[in-house]
């Protein structure tokens, strides 16, 4: 056995096991007293100690970033597996919150845990009572929740039901609820949980396209109280700006622009940052004509957090391929000094080397990095990272995106090479920002489709393809892109100039990100390896195999000044596993936890 590469079973110290299935809140063994809980504060989540991990990327600026440093570089191999539980059958995905020498932990359907930090016990779970009903009209991705929050004396969600609420974070017992939509009238999911932005609870979610319009918001309810503060539609109604961007396409046929990941929040603007999705159908001749830009799909909204008004927007892509641009936005003050021989597409007003408070990442599924004044909306730069046909271009001057003719549909059964394909590029997975190095580092993919757009999805032409979405028109055969037989990647770019440093390759699709102050990165991929890479180098320093993919988001902590990562495994996606059919890992839902002896 070498000192980067263990297995398993070497390391399965502690085993813990899942509790038996249980309605609303039960508590276990290490139940603690409420006297001794102190509330989470608003300052709290906007500078957390470097021991809690609070919100969805710990902080709300989406950095994904944790200074913990007693596991480096130096030290990484020896970490060892100190505890495990097996999480709820499905995929959860999940971010657990650590606060207090406690994790709180999301599992699928509903399902919200505190356990013991340092071993694992189960302090409390709450199981929510579900209608036997909602799965029908939510669909399958609600069984997901990537994270909950924090504040107060509260653990906060958004539920499959459709409504938003708050448990006590020491019993586990039903604070208040209130709801959101009417999941047969208005359906809608949360695959994605809140965050808290000055005491109030700002959640998106994916709009149904049967629920119409009215599902698509974004809502802000009072974190004490549940009291509802302001409700955003993502689609504009009649009279109101952007309605003119439908043309002709009745109100009531304006579907699914979603807000399905969590957005991030700049306390001093006072503005959350979330981003918008694809519409149903996403082809834009079946939506009244190519030359539409169906507002608000595919953009970044600053909202006013009082108020919820748009402040400003970003259209990143005027989609027909179901390229969802939802994924985190990372705040950043920083040099901006786009070097051009790395970066494709730049502002030419730009004061080379001028501090600028920007908002930055890799929003979409294209796979370009954007980076724009977040005061403002203005652009400043942008330069692709995969494979990628649909964008010819950027005005560096306005923003304003060009995009490939020959791949845009303008009819139904044509069929179109795309990349990437709606796999990503980039997807939900997160990536990470590092003040050490001054380096985004993300998770990305190789991949590209074969996409047809048709409403006969009977058709034989249909059933040879591997995967298709009916409310989008599309279907498509998934491919790992031309040129190379490596999917997954892990890109590391400067956040000041946009230069590639370094690029981790791996056959298995890549998942989200942590880096930490001890100069690590670490990451898992659909085949079940969980890494350490190097934040400047992208050396592998530890590996393990979990036996399952590594979907969930892995964060750190420390209980009693030891330091831990945790993260979880599930069933991974089907479209990734199609692409690389050998590899062929378990489907177990389980949570690890790893420290240093």
């Amino acid at each position: 056995m070498n000192g980067r590469y263990v297995s398993l079973f070497a390391l399965w110290t502690v085993l813990a096991v899942a509790s038996p299935a249980l309605t609303g809140a039960t508590a276990g063994a290490q139940q603690s007293s409420a006297g001794d809980f102190v509330p989470v504060t608003d300052a709290m989540l906007q500078n957390p100690e470097p021991d809690d991990w609070l919100s969805f990327r710990r902080s709300l600026d989406a950095w994904g970033y944790s200074p913990l440093d007693q596991i480096t570089r130096e030290n990484v191999g020896r970490i060892r597996m100190e505890w495990t539980r097996s999480m709820a059958d499905g995929s959860a995905e999940t971010t657990p919150l650590a606060y207090d020498g406690v994790l709180y932990v999301a599992n699928t359907q509903d399902v919200i845990q505190a356990l013991s930090a340092a071993t694992g016990d189960l302090i409390w779970e709450h199981r929510r009572d579900l209608p036997d009903d909602v799965w029908g009209y939510t669909g399958a991705l609600a069984r997901k929740t990537r994270n909950i929050a924090i504040w107060g004396r509260f653990i906060l969600g958004t539920s499959a039901d459709l409504y938003a609420y708050a448990l006590d974070a020491v019993t586990g017992e039903l604070a208040w609820q209130t709801r959101i939509l009417d999941y047969k009238a208005n359906p809608a999911h949360h695959s994605a949980g809140p965050i808290v932005a000055d005491g109030k609870l700002i959640s998106g979610r994916s709009c149904r396209p049967l629920g119409g319009p009215d599902a698509c918001v974004i809502l802000a309810h009072d974190a004490e109280t549940g009291r509802e503060l302001w409700r955003r539609r993502t689609l504009p109604s009649p009279g109101e700006p952007g309605d003119e961007t439908w043309g002709a396409v009745p109100y009531e046929d304006r579907r699914h622009v979603g807000t399905w990941m969590p957005p991030s929040y700049d306390p001093e603007l006072e503005l959350v940052y979330i981003g918008t999705g694809v519409t149903a159908p996403a082809p834009r001749f079946m939506l009244g004509g190519t030359d539409l830009t169906h507002l608000y799909h595919n953009s970044t909204l600053a909202l006013d957090a009082s108020t919820g008004e748009i402040r400003w927007y970003y259209q990143h892509l005027n989609d027909s391929w179901d390229l969802d641009h939802v994924f985190e936005r990372i705040l950043l003050d920083t040099e901006v000094a786009p070097d051009p021989e790395a970066v494709e597409w730049i502002n030419p007003r730009l004061k080379v080397g001028e501090v600028r408070k920007v908002v930055t990442g890799i929003p979409g599924k294209t796979g370009l990095v954007y980076t724009l004044d977040r005061a403002t909306g203005e652009f400043l730069w942008a330069t692709p990272t995969v494979r990628q046909n649909v964008i010819t271009g950027i005005d560096g001057a306005t923003g304003e995106v060009s995009l490939n003719e020959e791949v845009i549909f303008r009819e139904l059964e044509q069929v179109m090479f795309i990349c990437p394909s709606w796999a990503g590029g980039k997807d939900w997975e997160a990536g990470a920002y590092s003040p050490l190095t001054r380096t985004m580092y993300f998770p990305l993919r190789q991949a590209c489709a074969e996409m047809l757009v048709t409403t006969d999805f009977e058709s034989e032409k249909v059933k040879a393809l591997d995967q298709t979405v009916a409310h989008y028109a599309l279907g498509a055969n998934h491919r790992v892109a031309p040129g190379t037989d490596q999917l997954g990647t892990v890109r590391a770019i400067s956040a000041e100039t946009g230069e590639t440093r370094w690029v981790y390759e791996t056959r298995a699709a890549t998942f989200s990100l942590l880096a930490t102050g001890g100069g690590l990165l670490f990451g898992g991929d659909q085949g079940g390896r969980f890494r350490a890479l190097d934040q400047e180098t992208g050396e592998v320093l530890w590996e393990i195999n979990l036996g399952a993919p590594v979907v969930g988001f892995p964060v750190t902590y420390a209980v009693s000044g030891r330091q831990y990562v945790a993260v979880n495994t599930g069933p991974g996606r089907l479209t990734n596993a199609r692409m690389t059919p050998e590899l062929r890992p378990g489907r177990g839902s389980n949570l690890f936890v790893f420290a240093l002896p």
